[in-house]
């Protein structure tokens, strides 16, 4: 009872093997392992002044988004009615009436809801159409 399991052997049935006979096995020689490919550069070297451009660039656009969300958000605000006494509300209010570019009464209509949303998201669109173009030049515009 105490006798030590033998091995099984090649020749046996019941043993599954993926394993080729050795005599195949050192037949055939070990693929060459693929060389290492290094990592790719992340592309030419940046100047300096490219990347102050960029970074200018990449401030225009985040400003001039930032603006499109304050006017979004006073258009949501005002539409579905948030409590004027609201911290945030006021603060984005007076973000909003500052960056309407005069847009904010260029439309009126009966229902003061779709002014706002009209008003508002005109200035938004304004804004971003602006902050591209203007990122465009300064891009251009450097050397």
């Amino acid at each position: 009872m105490t006798a030590t399991p033998q091995p099984p052997h090649s020749g046996d049935r019941l043993v599954a093997s993926s394993a080729p006979p050795q005599s195949q096995a050192q037949a055939q020689p070990r693929p060459e392992p693929r060389p290492h490919r290094p990592a790719r550069p992340g592309g030419p070297v940046l100047t300096v002044w490219q990347r102050v451009v960029g970074a200018l660039v990449y401030l225009v656009r985040l400003a001039s988004r930032v603006a499109a969300l304050a006017l979004v958000l006073h258009a949501v605000f005002t539409v579905f009615s948030a409590n004027p006494a609201n911290v945030w509300y006021r603060f984005v209010e007076t973000l909003a009436t500052t960056l309407s570019l005069g847009l904010a009464n260029l439309f009126r209509f009966a229902d003061p809801h779709l002014t706002t949303i009209v008003n508002y998201g005109l200035a938004a669109v304004v804004w971003l159409i602006i902050g591209s173009a203007l990122a465009s030049l300064i891009r251009r515009a450097a050397p």
